[in-house]
């Protein structure tokens, strides 16, 4: 895809499905993002910003300025959304409790704001936002609680990042673009 003027030649985006790693390559042969991008990308050492596991879908950002990937990753710099469901019935306690932040191996996990946008069966729909990203951030807060009901542990089942910072998630599942200078402005405003 050839860029236009009013494209960014710092940023380009991936809507990235469920079952690709984020690594530039794997000794295990499995599907990375890299799969679904340009060759070029890969040469011209274009990196992700952040990650997304293997089952997680959603936006993920490329850059090759470090400087800006280290921006957009810092704790505090941008707020990331996300949209996941969870087997277990998730309350208020347990909301509250995503607010306050459960102490793991990896430190203190906690999420900005959760908010309950739907109900299916045993699982609930919940958009989560958090501005910064431990590994596996929102599945090990949610599986660090348990449902009220039935005392397991909760689980993410799916989980999809709609948004960092200004950027919202745009694209379908598994194509790319560069963002748009304006997307980009916006973005990094207060990168130095």
């Amino acid at each position: 895809m050839n860029g236009t003027i009013y494209d960014s030649r710092k940023l380009l985006v991936l809507n990235k499905p469920k079952g690709y790693l984020v690594t530039r390559s794997d000794d295990l042969g499995r599907k990375t993002v890299y799969d679904l991008l340009p060759d070029w990308v890969f040469h011209d050492q274009w990196m992700p910003i952040g990650r997304l596991d293997l089952e997680s879908k959603g936006l993920l950002l490329f850059t090759r300025d470090g400087k800006v990937g280290n921006f957009l990753t810092k704790p505090g710099n941008c707020i990331k959304i996300y949209e996941i469901w969870v087997r277990g019935h998730v309350t208020n306690q347990h909301i509250a409790e995503a607010l306050k932040g459960v102490e793991s191996k990896h430190g203190l996990l906690k999420a900005l704001v959760v908010e309950k946008i739907g109900m299916g069966g045993a699982k609930t729909k919940l958009r989560v936002q958090i501005d910064e990203g431990k590994n596996r951030h929102i599945r090990r807060l949610f599986g660090a609680m348990k449902d009220l009901k039935f005392g397991t542990p909760l689980k993410v089942l799916s989980l999809s990042r709609i948004s960092i910072g200004s950027f919202k998630l745009n694209i379908k599942s598994g194509k790319w673009r560069y963002l748009l200078l304006e997307e980009e402005k916006m973005l990094i405003k207060n990168f130095n």
